[in-house]
């Protein structure tokens, strides 16, 4: 089996380091993945500036890859295009320094390069470990192995999509796994105002990741309760169920006034 590995701390990263070494087991591994960090670009892709691509080799001169000057999604679409002999048989993108659950889906540059994957019609996994004062990614890396084995053991079809999160050490070993929807609530978000030497405003954004959460079961609060999570995720964004309802407006008619504003 042949194995694209990337992610969105950039290819120095020790996540993608550590992960490489325990795929290894399962097959051949190229990675090829952003030259510098792109934490939260989401799925950008580079289309006004060129993506200058180099090689990038191990302390003992063998080959670790390449390094694309662009997004996680720039890296995982030059791979399949034009690096590669063929396209990979898995894509796996991790392991990102900090939980991808609930809403932060959306945001991450990890989850977008296994979206970009799936695009290509390859079963892809994105692999988070939960923000912790101390990273341990060997360890992670092995609970993260086995779960993707489990994934390859059940065949899913193509252009599946997975996105597997890893609780921190520092909350013991993992209790198991859970498969749990993607939680949509909002939590730990803000901004801290501050001043420059210069006496300009700005500000900075802050992020609390919560330790425990109550409510339905989701991914975050599966991750709080010290589980590693597996969310099978899909990027169709349609809301079938609404096509039917909206579909029966009134589109010829004469156009809705708009309300005034409620402004002096």
């Amino acid at each position: 089996m042949h194995i694209l590995l990337t992610n969105d701390d950039g290819v120095f990263a020790p996540g993608l380091r550590a992960l490489r070494k325990e795929l290894q087991r399962l097959g051949e591994v190229t990675v090829i993945a952003p030259a510098m960090e792109q934490s939260g670009v989401g799925h950008s892709i580079t289309l006004l500036t060129p993506l200058v691509v180099k090689q990038v080799d191990e302390d003992d001169g063998t080959t670790l890859g390449w390094m694309v000057e662009g997004s996680p999604a720039d890296s995982v679409k030059l791979a399949i295009c034009e690096l590669m002999p063929r396209p990979p048989d898995l894509i796996v993108s991790g392991i990102n320094a900090g939980s991808n659950a609930g809403i932060n889906v959306l945001y991450s540059g990890t989850v977008a390069a296994a979206i970009e994957g799936a695009f290509f019609k390859i079963t892809s996994v994105a692999v988070s470990l939960e923000l912790a004062e101390h990273f341990d990614y060997p360890h992670a890396a092995r609970h993260a192995t086995r779960v993707i084995e489990r994934i390859l053991a059940h065949k899913p079809p193509n252009g599946s999509l997975f996105n597997v999160n890893l609780p921190a050490h520092s909350r013991g070993e993992p209790k198991g796994v859970r498969v749990v929807p993607m939680g949509i609530g909002r939590y730990g978000e803000g901004f801290e105002r501050r001043q420059d030497p210069r006496g300009r405003t700005y500000y900075w954004m802050t992020y609390n990741p919560p330790f425990h959460l109550e409510g339905p079961e989701t991914d975050v609060t599966s991750l709080c309760d010290g589980y590693i999570t597996v969310t099978p995720l899909h990027f169709d964004l349609t809301r079938y169920d609404l096509i039917p309802e909206v579909g029966g407006w009134d589109w010829n008619g004469a156009p809705v006034p708009t309300p005034p504003s409620k402004n002096p």
